[in-house]
């Protein structure tokens, strides 16, 4: 008989202390000793190209993520030697009744990816880079596969994917998961707005070739739909041509609604190919400086960038601004300095509950003004807080909900703080959910890469509309329910 909830959870946690103890095994269908000190090979297993590991340090580890708040410990984690390991542990997890969580770059920020007392599935061995097709300007990738990884082949052939996340080092599969997003999206859309078709793994162990034409209800519940239909293991990815430099530019103001205003034109106009924002400090802890940050592709996208042209008409401080010209890697590029900083300071595992959430362009002035009211330089840590508009034109997966407004605002709240300060965290994760409320009451939505406790019901609200299609996909590709249960949406 498979386990119940209560005795896995008895059995974890004293393997979580390395002890061997008696308990009901799933991989071994009997009763046996367990946990860090059993050192006994598995049994029943399905014959797999991968491993399966079940020692401390891989449980350990797949029970953290970027965020170290929430820890969920596994009985297992498979690293696949194909897709064909995939299939054959979600149905052996099936069929015992586990539980599955994928897990790429593990930078989750809430235990998203975690699972307690089943099997977490590594996407990173699935990496493969296929061919570049530049008359079709595509290419497939292995959902382990990370953005730098991507646009370094791509580049080779002139192409490059239309839309980043800032950070490179994230994994396609994982970020296809929740949306993607950055500067490049108000003119082409989210990574999921790029998917030309996707190679999946459905919660009930069956691999799946979908696209907006083959099953197109299991494609559009996976993009965006946060893992619960489904494993991304594969993505055909549209290209466009790529810069070879382009001119980055940073301009201060010290007005909140000129600096929304500002923005909301170079969007609307198509000026530049990447619109980004960014507030800070000032000494006495208030937020109340902006800057936006530009980026002009020049050739062979655009022609060479001119500053007149491009900065004709906006109200920045003229004296303040920056201006650079940049390969194009070094700028998609540019926050690894930055990331190995604060690796290298220890401050990369320090405690992120952040907060991401979409403004309705409407109210957008009025909404960050209050949140950045609240905000305090200590609870923002050595973190960061943008704010940039996309175009709701341009989004067309279901599943990333924004608000009903043609320029909605992304407000990111990336904060930074100590992990073993539980009291701050605990405090910080209820700001964020009292200035969800505020958002939610005003239109606005959640973007889910971030950390606001969430029920059951509010995912529900959330998908809105798109709620009886997800859980319909749910019900179909994934009838046991196995599939990522740490999103908490089912």
């Amino acid at each position: 008989m498979p386990p119940t909830p209560s005795r896995r959870t008895a059995v974890q946690g004293l393997a979580a202390a390395g002890a061997a103890v008696i308990g009901f095994d799933p991989f071994t269908r009997s009763w046996a000793a367990t946990g860090e000190g059993a050192g006994r090979p598995l049994a029943g297993l399905p014959r797999l190209d991968g491993s399966v590991h079940r020692d401390d340090a891989a449980l350990t580890r797949a029970a953290d993520d970027f965020g170290h708040i929430v820890h969920r410990r596994p009985l297992a984690v498979l690293r696949p030697g194909s897709v064909r390991d995939i299939v054959a542990m979600v149905r052996f997890c099936n069929r015992h009744g586990l539980s599955v969580a994928p897990r790429g770059q593990g930078h989750a920020t809430q235990g998203q990816a975690q699972v307690d007392g089943g099997l977490v599935v590594e996407t990173g061995p699935l990496a493969d880079i296929g061919p570049v097709r530049r008359g079709a300007r595509t290419v497939t990738v292995g959902a382990g596969a990370t953005w730098s990884q991507v646009v370094q082949a791509t580049l080779a052939h002139g192409l490059t994917p239309p839309t980043f996340t800032d950070y490179l080092e994230l994994s396609v599969g994982g970020t296809l998961s929740v949306g993607g997003v950055g500067g490049q999206t108000h003119r082409q859309g989210a990574q999921v707005d790029n998917v030309r078709e996707l190679q999946v793994v459905t919660g009930a162990g069956e691999l799946v070739r979908c696209s907006p034409t083959e099953h197109p209800d299991l494609f559009h519940a996976v993009l965006g739909g946060l893992g619960q239909c489904a494993i991304i293991v594969a993505a055909t990815l549209r290209l466009v041509p790529a810069p070879q430099a382009v001119r980055h530019y940073l301009l201060p103001y010290t007005d909140l609604g000129t600096f929304l205003d500002d923005q909301r034109r170079l969007v609307q106009e198509g000026r530049f190919d990447y619109v980004e924002g960014q507030v800070t400090a000032n000494p006495d802890g208030v937020f109340d400086g902006y800057l936006i940050e530009a980026v002009a592709y020049g050739p062979p996208v655009g022609p060479a960038p001119d500053d007149a042209v491009l900065l004709r008409g906006l109200r920045h401080d003229p004296a303040g601004v920056q201006a650079s010209d940049l390969p194009y890697y070094a700028f998609l590029d540019r926050l690894a300095a930055s990331v190995a900083a604060l690796k290298a300071a220890g401050l990369w595992a320090y405690a992120h509950p952040w907060l991401n959430l979409w403004l309705p362009g409407r109210s957008a002035a009025g909404l960050a003004a209050s949140l950045l009211e609240d905000l305090t330089p200590a609870d923002l840590g050595p973190g960061v807080v943008l704010l940039y508009p996309v175009l709701r034109e341009n989004l067309h997966a279901p599943l990333l909900r924004t608000p009903d407004d043609p320029v909605p605002y992304l407000l990111a709240v990336l904060r930074t703080t100590p992990p073993d300060d539980t009291a701050t965290v605990d405090r910080l994760l209820a700001a964020n959910r009292a200035a969800y409320e505020t958002v939610r009451a005003a239109g606005g939505t959640h973007y889910p890469v971030g950390s606001v406790p969430f029920t059951r019901a509010d995912w529900q609200e959330h998908f809105g509309p798109a709620w009886r299609r997800l859980a319909s996909a749910r019900h179909t590709y994934d009838p046991r329910g196995v599939l990522v249960p740490g999103q908490g949406i089912f």
